[in-house]
C-alpha cells in the first residue's frame, strides 16, 4: 500500500460521495488499466485510450509509424505488421539506414535558464546538464497558430553553407538546417480559463537558505497570489527531512493575506526529502481535487535530494494512482546555483509535466505572472512527433537534442507509450542537421505530430512537408531572423557540451551573430543569449573538438 493510500485510510471517514470512491481506488493501489488495440487510421484517427495504461518512452508496443514512413524505399526493410509467422518480419535490416526520427514533445526550458545562471557565476555548465532542445524552446519562433485546439505544423530550413552574410564552421557547405515547428493556439484571457487548484510543494531544506533560493520562492508565491483569480485555489506543502502541510486547499477569494502570511513564515530547516514532499503534495492535491478545474502540483526546489528515495521513477510510482486517476500533472520550478537539473527533469517528464528554472526576480515574474496563470490548461497529452526523411533526397540527418525524449519508431501510434504534455500558446521546435544528396530535388521530409485530446482522450494528428526548394536559402544573413536565433541557440548548446554538429560556428562567431539578431529582432531575450555566449567564449577560449567520423548515410549520432 503506498503512502498516499495509508494517509487516505486515516482521513477517509469524512469524505462524501465521489471522494470516498476515489479513496477506495487509492487504497487498492495502482489501478491496472488496459489499452485498446492500435488504430490503423490516418491523419484523423480517433482511438479512445481513456483507460489506457502508460508505457515509458522508447518501449515497444502496438503502435505504428506515420503513413508510408517505413516503406523499404524510405529506409526501412519492412512495414510493421508483416508476416505474423516471422518474428523478424517487422525488424529493420541493420544494413538499411533508418530514415525515421521519433520523439516526445518537450516544452521544458530549465536547461537554458540554469546554464545562464551558471555562466553568470563564472562557471561553464556541466555537459550533462545541457539539453539543446531546451535552449531552442526558450525563444519565440513566430509560427502560425492553429485555429482550433490542436497543433499547427511548420517546416522550413536553410543552407548552412557560406554565402552572403558569412558561412558556418567546418563542412558547412554540404549541410542544411531543417526546422520542425509545432504550435498550439494562444492561451485565452485569464477570465476565460477554467479555475486552477494548485498544490505548491516547497523545498525548505538547509541548501535552500542560499540567496536566490527560498527567498526567491517566497517572492514568487507572493507574486502569484496576487495574479490568481478569486475562484482559484492554493495548497502549500513544505519539506526538509519530513513533509508538512502548511495550508490545505484554500480558495484565493478572501484569503490572499492569509496565504501570504503562510508563505512568509517558511524558513530553511534540515535535509532534502523530495519523496516525502511529493507524496504529501499529491495527497493534498487529491484531497482538494476540483472537478472541472486544472489540478496541478508545483514543485519548487533546488532538487538536491539527499534523504528518502532519491530515484525519480520510484518516487512517482508511490503516487501513480493519484496521478493517473485524477490527471494531476507536475510542474517543476528549479532554483539555486547548485541545482539537480537532471533529477528535476526526470520527475517532471515522468509526472506528465514540464520544468523551468528561475534565477532571479525578473525570471520569477516571467514564470509566475506571464506564463503560469495563462498556461495552466493542457491542450495536448502524450504528444509525439515523427519526421520521415525521403532517402531519395536526404543522405544524412541528425536531430539536435531530444536524446532523452526519443521514442521507438514503431511506438509512434501506440498511445499507451508516454509522450509530452503541451499547453496553450506553447511552441515546440526540433532542429535537424540535414545533408542533401547532390542534385536532389523533391520532398525532403514529412513531419507528423500525434496527440491525445485532454478531455476526450481521442488521438489526433497533423502533418507538414518540406521540399528541397524550401531549404535552398542561406541561413546566415537571410531574412528569417527567428530561424537564425534557433540555430544560434542550438549551436551554442552543442558547443557547451563538446558536440560536433556539422557546420557549427565557434562561440565567438555565435556571440557576434546573436548580438546582430538582438538588434534586428529587438528582443531582450536574444540580447541575454548574446551575453551568455560571450561569457562562455571567454571561459572556453580556444576550446573545441574535432569532427567525429560520419557514416555514409542515414541517421547519425
Amino acid at each position: 500500500m503506498n503512502q498516499i493510500s495509508r494517509r487516505h485510510e486515516k482521513r477517509a471517514g469524512g469524505r462524501a460521495g465521489h471522494r470516498a470512491g476515489a479513496v477506495a481506488l487509492l487504497l487498492a493501489g495502482a489501478v491496472v488499466l488496459t489499452a485498446c488495440s492500435a488504430s490503423d487510421g490516418g491523419s484523423s484517427s480517433t482511438r479512445d485510450v481513456s483507460s489506457g495504461s502508460r508505457k515509458g518512452q522508447g518501449s515497444t508496443g502496438g503502435g505504428q509509424p506515420a503513413p508510408d514512413a517505413v516503406a523499404p524505399e524510405n529506409g526501412r526493410s519492412a512495414a510493421p505488421g508483416g508476416d505474423a509467422d516471422s518474428e523478424d518480419s517487422a525488424v529493420p535490416d541493420p544494413e538499411v539506414p533508418d530514415y525515421l526520427s521519433t520523439f516526445a514533445l518537450d516544452v521544458d526550458t530549465a536547461s537554458y535558464g540554469y546554464a545562464r545562471r551558471t555562466l553568470g557565476d563564472g562557471r561553464l555548465p556541466d555537459a550533462g546538464d545541457v539539453r539543446p532542445e531546451e535552449f531552442v524552446n526558450s525563444f519565440r519562433q513566430g509560427y502560425e497558430r492553429p485555429k482550433g485546439n490542436g497543433f499547427s505544423v511548420n517546416v522550413d530550413g536553410a543552407r548552412i553553407g557560406s554565402g552572403k552574410g558569412g558561412g558556418g564552421g567546418t563542412g558547412a557547405s554540404d549541410w542544411s538546417l531543417l526546422r520542425v515547428g509545432l504550435a498550439t493556439k494562444t492561451a485565452p484571457p485569464a477570465a476565460e480559463r477554467p479555475p486552477a487548484a494548485l498544490t505548491f510543494v516547497v523545498d525548505i531544506s538547509g541548501s535552500m537558505s542560499e540567496t536566490g533560493r527560498l527567498d526567491l520562492v517566497r517572492k514568487s508565491l507572493t507574486i502569484l497570489t496576487d495574479e490568481l483569480r478569486d475562484d482559484d485555489s492554493i495548497a502549500l506543502v513544505t519539506f526538509s527531512n519530513e513533509a508538512e502541510t502548511r495550508l490545505p486547499m484554500t480558495r484565493i477569494e478572501g484569503n490572499r493575506k492569509r496565504i501570504k502570511d503562510v508563505v512568509a513564515e517558511m524558513s530553511p530547516a534540515q535535509s532534502t526529502n523530495v519523496e516525502a514532499g511529493i507524496t504529501l503534495g499529491y495527497e493534498e492535491s487529491v484531497d482538494g481535487h476540483r472537478e472541472g478545474a486544472t489540478n496541478r502540483v508545483v514543485l519548487l526546489s533546488d532538487a538536491l535530494a539527499n534523504t528518502g528515495d532519491t530515484e525519480a521513477e520510484s518516487i512517482l510510482k508511490r503516487i501513480e494512482s493519484a496521478r493517473r486517476e485524477f490527471g494531476i500533472t507536475l510542474f517543476g520550478v528549479g532554483v539555486g546555483s547548485d541545482y539537480g537539473d537532471a533529477f528535476m527533469e526526470q520527475l517532471t517528464n515522468k509526472g506528465d509535466g514540464n520544468t523551468t528554472y528561475v534565477g532571479d526576480e525578473a525570471q520569477a515574474r516571467k514564470v509566475f505572472v506571464d506564463q503560469l496563470p495563462a498556461h495552466l490548461e493542457i491542450r495536448a497529452r502524450d504528444a509525439k512527433a515523427q519526421v520521415a526523411f525521403d532517402r531519395k533526397t536526404v543522405q544524412q540527418f541528425r536531430l539536435i537534442g531530444y536524446e532523452n525524449r526519443k521514442v521507438a519508431d514503431e511506438d509512434f501510434r501506440d498511445d499507451s507509450v508516454d509522450g509530452g504534455e503541451v499547453g496553450p500558446g506553447h511552441t515546440v521546435t526540433a532542429l535537424y542537421a540535414v545533408r542533401l544528396r547532390e542534385g536532389a530535388s523533391g520532398t525532403v521530409a514529412k513531419a507528423t505530430v500525434r496527440w491525445l485530446d485532454p478531455k476526450t482522450r481521442k488521438a489526433q494528428e497533423e502533418t507538414g512537408t518540406v521540399t528541397t526548394g524550401a531549404v535552398d536559402t542561406t541561413l546566415w544573413g537571410g531574412e528569417n531572423d527567428r530561424l537564425q536565433v534557433a540555430a544560434v541557440a542550438a549551436y551554442f548548446a552543442d558547443r557547451l557540451r563538446g558536440g560536433d554538429l556539422p557546420g557549427a560556428p565557434g562561440l565567438g562567431e555565435l556571440a557576434s551573430r546573436a548580438s546582430g539578431l538582438a538588434e534586428s529582432t529587438e528582443d531582450s531575450a536574444v540580447e541575454k543569449l548574446a551575453t551568455a555566449i560571450g561569457r562562455a567564449d571567454r571561459l572556453q577560449r580556444g576550446a573545441g573538438t574535432d569532427d567525429a567520423p560520419e557514416p555514409s548515410e542515414g541517421e547519425i549520432g
